[in-house]
């Protein structure tokens, strides 16, 4: 089997270390190693579904019938440029990918995947931790009580990008695509999840990494992959 990964830097196994962001691609190495399949990431720091749109339609040019197409978006759709809300928090923003056009994107992607002959498997976002991303949108000067001011509570962060997995959750039931909610893998509780992200509070940790390895290595030992819906 062949594995095409369409995503941001969740599934390029970006990690912040203290010198910087760093690459871990340890999860497909392995599962690579334990299949014996051949995975091609095609995910990029940053990627929004406007911006991945291009290249899945060049991928997807060429038909591959039975190659599974891993699809992770939406952490860089629900975010706000925090350097204009520190300085105005009265104005009024739009996040990247505002959600009308991230459910058309989103469908389209999968759309697009579907009709080259893959097999598209969608998967919910990683949670992140609300503080620890405030204290690092803030940690080149940004006013904290400027962007709380807008947010209303810290917490607005967390259930904002809760919302756009959800509508990866409502948009793959509509296409009747099948969903792997790599989300419900990682803890709830605030406390517990410091230990499966970075100090950005948005990218996976070594811990985190490996619960995103675990997950889809229990998709593919299984017949019927799990936690999997339709």
């Amino acid at each position: 089997m062949n594995i095409i990964v369409f995503g941001d830097s969740i599934l390029k196994g970006v990690r912040l270390e203290a010198q910087g962001y760093a690459r871990d691609n340890s999860w497909e190495e392995k599962l690579a190693a334990e299949f014996s399949v051949t995975i091609r990431n095609r995910s990029r720091f940053g990627c929004t579904v406007e911006k991945a749109l291009p290249a899945v339609r060049r991928e997807c040019a060429v038909e591959a019938p039975g190659e599974m197409a891993v699809v992770e978006f939406g952490g860089n759709d629900c975010d706000y440029n925090w350097k204009a809300i520190s300085e105005d928090p009265d104005g009024t923003y739009e996040c990247k990918t505002p959600p009308a056009l991230f459910r058309k994107d989103y469908r389209e992607i999968l759309e697009t995947v579907k009709a080259s002959g893959r097999i598209p498997l969608a998967i919910t976002l990683p949670p992140i931790h609300s503080e620890r991303y405030l204290k690092f949108i803030c940690r080149n000067g940004n006013s904290r009580e400027n962007i709380l001011r807008w947010l209303g509570d810290a917490e607005a962060i967390s259930r904002w990008q809760a919302h756009y997995s959800a509508m990866v959750r409502e948009i793959t039931a509509e296409a009747g695509i099948k969903l792997l909610d790599l989300r419900a893998a990682f803890p709830k509780d605030p406390d517990t999840l410091r230990d499966y992200l970075c100090e950005d509070g948005i990218h996976p940790s070594l811990r985190g990494q490996r619960t995103i390895y675990e997950t889809l290595r229990i998709c593919m030992r299984s017949g019927t992959p799990i936690p999997l819906t339709n």
